[in-house]
């Protein structure tokens, strides 16, 4: 199919949404009522998510679902104490009880059971990124918006208080004309070796597990390393790239790059990993708006950041703060907001301030209450993991591709 623009998505799914949209429920929550959430693949990520949602007055954890029982037995403690345990996630969107469901599996399971979800009445909170190839966009706009359901994405940017501040800068022409964007996500973490926990995985249901992917043998680190395998994961871009890129579109008011130039090698995990661990892509968006990322596991040097460059001055954005920085001769007064202060160096991937999982997880539980369109919803989803699928097509198809190429998912 040709790639389409993200106003075609809009029209197929026959509706133009705004930040601004309500949604009529089947159900309206009053301010003391409960809900019930279902979490759907608790590995790591949700059980940290799980540990902000249980701190929201109001929300009861009820359901966990996984095809293995170890993560399940490290995500008991989180949930409430009569909390049902399953194996199979059709059970969780049958359960008339449960209000909405939380989605932290592999990157492959993202969309069908966000469309599952949507059909059978729930409300949505799904993590990054929202696609796991590009085709998959236009039917999520559609059950969004046909089900009238909340679905936030896990990209918790959009709820950080200092990130919107630094976006409302920028949209009140702060800087200047923005020109290029500068993004990284680097780390030197030592990955790369294929040690295997000594657990028991006798429990996996391993097709299951693999849902829409190639049928293939079991394989342990597949299982827990599936970020760096096509049929589960893409990499650094869908991985860490997408946070960013999502702050862009955001800011900038764009939807996705017209081109894409990418690099990507196996500086450490040649023969274990698909994915390159070192990448960087340089993109062009209209209105002659370059945006740059690298990501890299081997060197840290600058770390997790975002930076706007403008013909003022700079906004230097990561998960803590912001700094503003005036180009020589410029009028503009140097300035910051700094509201993360641990760890103390700047471009950590975390801070212990703000706490994105919470704003974000409260931000969407205020959207099922309330019924707006919450912070990151399924455009945004779909916009960012576009950017991500174009610079990796980019990459595996030797180093250059166009918005308007044919899109082949499955390469």
């Amino acid at each position: 199919m040709t790639a389409p623009t993200r106003r075609e998505f809009l029209q197929t799914a026959g509706v133009l949404a705004t930040s601004s949209a309500l949604f009529s429920p089947e159900r309206v929550f009053a301010a003391n009522d409960t809900i019930r959430v279902g979490c759907i693949g608790v590995g790591g990520r949700c059980r940290k998510l799980m540990e902000s949602l249980r701190t929201i007055p109001g929300v009861k954890i009820t359901t966990l679902c996984d095809i293995w029982d170890h993560p399940i037995g490290l995500a008991k403690p989180l949930a409430d104490d009569k909390a049902v345990v399953v194996k199979d996630w059709q059970r969780v969107l049958d359960d008339k009880h449960i209000d909405a469901v939380v989605i932290g599996t592999p990157d492959h399971w993202h969309a069908p059971l966000t469309l599952a979800a949507c059909a059978a009445g729930k409300d949505v909170y799904v993590e990054k990124p929202l696609t796991h190839d590009l085709a998959e966009g236009a039917a999520l706009l559609e059950a969004s918006q046909k089900h009238k359901r909340i679905v936030q994405v896990g990209t918790q940017q959009r709820s950080m208080p200092h990130i919107v501040a630094a976006r409302d800068l920028i949209h009140a022409g702060h800087i200047g004309k923005v020109m290029r964007v500068h993004m990284s996500w680097n780390r030197n973490q030592d990955r790369f070796q294929r040690n295997i926990p000594k657990l028991d995985f006798k429990s996996v249901e391993w097709q299951k597990f693999l849902g829409n992917a190639k049928d293939q043998p079991f394989d342990e680190y597949r299982l827990l390393n599936w970020r760096w395998f096509w049929d589960f994961g893409g990499g650094i871009f869908t991985d860490l790239m997408v946070h960013w890129i999502d702050v862009a579109h955001w800011i900038l008011n764009v939807d996705h790059p017209d081109h894409a130039v990418s690099i990507g090698q196996h500086i450490n995990s040649e023969g274990l990993w698909e994915t390159p661990d070192s990448v960087q892509t340089v993109m062009t968006y209209p209105g002659n708006i370059q945006m740059h990322f690298e990501g890299t596991f081997s060197n840290a040097r600058n770390g997790a950041r975002i930076e706007f460059q403008g013909t003022e001055a700079s906004i230097h954005i990561d998960r803590g703060g912001y700094q503003v920085i005036p180009e020589r001769k410029s009028k503009v007064p140097a300035s910051e907001l700094i509201l993360g202060t641990e760890p103390t160096w700047r471009n950590a991937d975390f801070y212990n301030k703000p706490d994105g999982e919470l704003v974000h997880l409260t931000n969407w539980i205020d959207c099922v209450r309330s019924r707006k369109q919450p912070n990151a919803p399924i455009e945004a989803g779909v916009s960012a993991a576009s950017a991500a699928h174009l610079a990796n097509l980019a990459m595996r198809r030797g180093g250059s591709a166009k918005w308007a190429d044919q899109f082949h998912p499955q390469l």
